[in-house]
C-alpha cells in the first residue's frame, strides 16, 4: 500500500471532474456547484482553494474553502466545507493534516481567520479550532456550531 500525498487542487488541475464527484457522492450538493467553485479557484478568481488526500489514484480525504456554507452568518467568511475522509481510512489524522494544510495555505495568502460550522465536538479543538457561536443553517431547524481558527 502506498503513501497518502496531499495536494491542492491547483497542483493537480486535471482532478477537478473526479473531485467535484467524490464531494457530491458525499455530501449530496450538486456536482455542478463544486465544479463552479473549483473552477473559480484554478482559474484564480478567488483563493478559495480545495485540498486532496490521496492514496495511489484514490481520492480518500478531501476539503473546500467557499465563502459561506449555508449558515445565517454570512459575516463569517471564509468556511472550510465538506470536510470528509473515507470510513477505511479515517483515525489516522488525514482530516487533520487537511485542516492544517487549509489553514497554513490559507494565512500564506493573507487569509484568516477561518470558519466552519459543524455538529462535531472535541473534533476540530484538536486542530487548533475554537467554538465561536451559534449559527442557523439554511433550511435546518435547530442551530448550528460555527468555529473559528485564528
Amino acid at each position: 500500500m502506498g503513501e497518502y500525498a496531499y495536494f491542492t487542487l491547483r497542483e493537480k488541475p486535471e482532478l477537478k471532474d473526479t473531485a467535484a464527484g467524490w464531494f457530491h457522492s458525499k455530501w449530496g450538493v450538486p456536482r455542478e456547484a463544486y465544479l463552479e467553485c473549483m473552477t473559480a479557484y484554478l482559474e484564480k478568481e478567488t483563493e478559495n482553494g480545495w485540498y486532496l488526500c490521496m492514496l495511489e489514484d484514490q481520492i480518500i480525504g478531501g476539503l473546500g474553502v467557499i465563502d459561506n456554507d449555508f449558515h445565517d452568518r454570512k459575516d463569517l467568511t471564509p468556511n472550510v466545507c465538506a470536510v470528509y475522509t473515507e470510513e477505511a481510512h479515517r483515525r489516522q489524522g488525514i482530516a487533520g493534516k487537511l485542516l492544517d494544510l487549509v489553514v497554513s495555505d490559507m494565512k500564506e495568502k493573507g487569509i484568516s481567520p477561518l470558519y466552519l460550522v459543524t455538529d462535531h465536538t472535541g473534533f476540530y479543538e484538536r486542530y487548533g479550532w475554537e467554538f465561536f457561536c451559534m449559527a442557523q443553517g439554511d433550511d435546518e431547524p435547530e442551530m448550528t456550531r460555527l468555529y473559528i481558527h485564528r
